[in-house]
């Protein structure tokens, strides 16, 4: 039986280093390599239901007029495949800031080795495994992550949003009224109602956001990358889809949701663990309509803790 080949999709103009290093570091008498090499950016997300990669690289030489949007694209096309973008000298700040579009690393030209390449494609494995390990973490009624899984992948959004000095935003949700659905009208109706809010949350947000089942009735949505103007359409968007729901409900009558939220920055030190815990602890308190306001206010609290 063959072992299995690591599949890498990769845009690279002259001198063609990392195609070379990685030859080198996967010999084709090994047939341990898959490497597709396109030429323009199109093409490559052409090519990704095709080669299905395990990791991209971007030559921002490629990727002109405009290197940053280039790689954003990329991303927002695979958002799940780790991409590393690869940079002339002259590039190292534009190539700095792709990280902050999606790029997990960049390697700069006359410096891609074979040792640099193993140690980049190995935090890009790490990537894949983690993702793999969170995906077991599932709950079998809603499809979305349980609390560990949350928790792992959260951890891991904050520490890329302190490298990219980007911002999150997280919503707690809570069925207040499961109970009762329960007793009035049995499981079939709580099962029901379960789905449809998981529904609802994982339509309101982007599939580059990480949605979660954290215990019976309790649900959360992390959102990266997502800036204040966003986070308003966020919560305009989940009040038009509740309201909705809530009118095509039937004989099972309206939801009753309570929502916690709040905005977090590289400036907060604090875990992400604590930070799930104090939107949590909203959630104690008296049931407060959510809005867009309500997602402000949330920030200004947080910027006068810090």
């Amino acid at each position: 039986m063959s072992e299995k080949k690591l599949r890498i999709l990769l845009t690279e103009g002259d001198p063609a280093e990392t195609t070379a290093a990685l030859r080198e570091l996967y010999p084709e008498s090994q047939d341990g390599l898959e490497l597709t090499i396109v030429s323009t950016i199109p093409t490559l997300i052409a090519m990704l239901e095709i080669v299905n990669p395990e990791v991209i690289f971007v030559d921002l030489s490629l990727a002109q007029p405009d290197p940053l949007e280039a790689v954003h694209r990329v991303h927002r096309s695979a958002p799940e495949v780790p991409l590393i973008v690869l940079a002339d000298g002259s590039d190292k700040n534009c190539a700095a800031q792709s990280l902050s579009q999606g790029a997990l690393d960049y390697l700069l030209k006359g410096f891609i080795d074979t040792r640099t390449l193993e140690r980049v494609l190995r935090a890009a494995l790490a990537h894949n495994t983690l993702e793999g390990l969170a995906d077991l973490l599932r709950d079998s009624q809603t499809g979305l992550y349980v609390r560990d899984g949350f928790l792992t992948l959260g951890k891991r959004a904050m520490e890329t949003a302190k490298r990219r000095k980007s911002t999150l935003f997280l919503l707690c949700m809570r069925i207040d009224n499961l109970a009762t659905l329960r007793a009035e009208h049995g499981p079939v109706a709580v099962e029901s109602s379960l789905r449809e809010v998981a529904a609802l949350l994982a339509g309101g947000f982007r599939g580059t956001d990480i949605v979660a089942r954290l215990g019976e009735s309790q649900f959360a949505a992390l959102a990266v990358d997502a800036a204040e103007p966003s986070a308003s359409v966020l919560c305009q968007r989940l009040e038009k889809r509740i309201a909705k729901l809530n009118r095509d409900r039937g004989p099972w009558g309206p939801f009753e949701l309570r929502t916690s939220a709040r905005f977090w920055s590289p400036k907060e030190a604090i875990a992400f663990s604590e930070f799930l815990d104090s939107v949590e602890a909203g959630l104690r308190l008296p049931a407060i309509p959510f809005t867009k306001e309500t997602a402000s206010r949330e920030k200004n609290d947080s910027a006068e803790k810090r």
